[in-house]
């Protein structure tokens, strides 16, 4: 990792509460506090690693406020709200440096059709398909191989990784980052049986994506049956989610890796779904509820509470029953000897 901040460079970005101690060394590299040398920047973003911040050989270290320990000699502890926030404003002033933009324009290997609306600002790379009357908004930025359909709109300052696919008529707002893979508006999943036969019902909607949302590689969000599919501004979509037609998701959601939401089902505002999560269709889940990982939600989660299990339920019963169950054995043991006696 090509990089250096001087000291001043790392103030200026986390802006501490205070200063601990103070170091000559330029900060060329991220390491854990266990991993961390001369010229490496650590932080402290779980209590569980305290204990290593005393013997971290990192020069500059990222802590919470309250604590209070001194550093070693050439050592500079900066004291900050949140370390792991502090840690990723500087990820940010790194990705700036490793992966810049390319210069604004169109790539000559790209296919442009005619009436197709490319800012001066926005940058479109090798390989990338653009279909007629589609729109790429000011700085947006698709790299290798992006194919974006017919009608669809590229909002302003987002990023589309190589091989994403934003299929007909569907809507990316600002700032919106698409990791490698992702597919927007891919049919749904709909079929009535009829004949003796699985017959497709035409997926005519589309898939609406608010600002600032962020999605991980390889997750699918279907186009709508009718009207159309939405995810709401700030949320974050974790690799390989399933994200089925006509869901309808909150804003500032956090979804994890391999959740799968099916048809129509609505997600409230600051909802969290934990990895491998299952949501049947046409239910609702309210307003800052939380799922736990692989839970199986089949039916409406109040706002507010957490379930967890399969089929799920309020997470401090799941847990009564986990406990009862490990003691069902010696449940039948107690049981059987008490029939031995009677009989």
């Amino acid at each position: 990792m090509q990089v250096k901040f001087s000291t001043d460079d790392l103030i200026a970005i986390t802006n501490p509460r205070s200063l601990r101690g103070s170091t000559r060394d330029a900060v060329h590299g991220l390491a854990s506090l266990s991993a961390a040398g001369r010229g490496d920047l650590s932080f402290l973003g779980n209590r569980k690693y305290k204990s290593e911040v005393a013997s971290t050989r990192a020069s500059v270290v990222l802590l919470p406020t309250d604590y209070q320990g001194a550093p070693a000699s050439d050592q500079l502890f900066l004291l900050v709200e949140n370390p792991s926030v502090a840690l990723a404003r500087v990820c940010a002033q790194i990705e700036l440096l490793i992966w810049p933009k390319p210069a604004p324009g169109i790539h000559a290997s790209s296919s442009i059709a005619p009436g197709v609306i490319v800012s001066p600002s926005a940058t479109v790379g090798p390989l990338c398909v653009v279909e007629a009357g589609a729109r790429i908004r000011d700085r947006a930025h698709l790299q290798a191989q992006v194919f974006v359909g017919r009608d669809a709109e590229i909002g302003e300052d987002s990023w589309l990784m190589p091989g994403v696919v934003v299929a007909t008529e569907c809507v990316i707002g600002r700032r919106v980052r698409l990791q490698p893979g992702v597919v927007v508006g891919s049919d749904g999943f709909g079929y009535e049986f009829s004949s003796g036969r699985h017959e497709k019902v035409p997926q005519v909607g589309h898939v609406l994506i608010g600002d600032d949302v962020e999605i991980g590689a390889n997750t699918t969000l279907d186009r709508a049956r009718f009207s159309r599919t939405e995810v709401g501004e700030g949320t974050k979509i974790d690799n390989l989610v399933q994200i089925a037609h006509n869901v309808v998701i909150g804003k500032h959601c956090l979804i994890c890796a391999q959740v799968g939401i099916s048809g129509s089902t609505r997600l409230g505002d600051y909802v969290v779904l934990g990895g491998q999560a299952g949501l049947a269709g046409h239910i609702a889940v309210g307003e800052g509820a939380k799922v736990g990982g692989g839970a199986a939600v089949t039916v409406d989660v109040p706002a507010g509470v957490f379930v967890n299990g399969s089929p799920a339920i309020p997470l401090q019963l799941e847990r009564r029953l986990v406990v009862l169950q490990r003691r069902l054995p010696d449940l039948f043991k107690r049981v059987d000897a008490l029939e031995a006696q009677s009989g």
